[in-house]
């Protein structure tokens, strides 16, 4: 995201992380870019995952907006089992606010020693000014992981499913495949 920051200048902006994939009617991005526009603040999408789950994923709790809407109060990076502050796990979408920028160049190495978007964030959260805040959104969708071999998979077969002229042959090939 930091390498970004002598292009986006002064402009909200989109961040897509290349291994989740989101097959949905309304692209997620446009989804939470409509969030942005009403709320002026950074949008990351959220899903819930089962709660053996959370330590794979950063993670978000607060309060409830209504209609899949969370306004973030706490965030935490790959949190163990049991600490989480809620079942809802970031995914790779956010709409972020240049002032993200300023938060990041002041972070310090955290998680895996790494600069963390997740701690920006966390700051972010707690920033009541103008382009302060964070809201989850939970979005309207299926997320496919490509950065798992099998999410990976499932991704090409269900995109795969959606073309008529390959749907037959990929059942075909299923079944030779659970055949064998």
């Amino acid at each position: 995201v930091w390498m970004a920051h002598g292009l986006v200048r002064d402009e909200a902006f989109a961040v897509m992380l290349g291994d989740d994939l989101v097959d949905a009617e309304v692209p997620c991005i446009e989804q939470l870019a409509r969030v942005y526009e009403k709320h002026q603040c950074a949008v990351v999408a959220v899903m819930r995952v089962p709660k053996e789950e959370v330590s794979k994923y950063g993670v978000v709790g607060g309060e409830s907006l209504g209609k899949g809407l969370t306004r973030v109060q706490k965030m935490v990076e790959k949190p163990p089992a049991g600490s989480a502050p809620s079942d809802l796990a970031v995914i790779g979408r956010y709409i972020l606010p240049p002032k993200v920028f300023d938060l990041l160049e002041k972070q310090t190495p955290g998680a895996g020693g790494e600069i963390q978007l997740t701690d920006a964030l966390q700051a972010l959260a707690a920033d009541p000014g103008p382009g302060g805040g964070v809201i989850a959104c939970e979005f309207e969708g299926r997320r496919y992981d490509a950065g798992d071999k099998v999410g990976y998979l499932e991704a090409n077969l269900a995109y795969a499913m959606k073309r008529p002229e390959l749907r037959e042959a990929v059942r075909a090939l299923c079944r030779k495949m659970a055949a064998s």
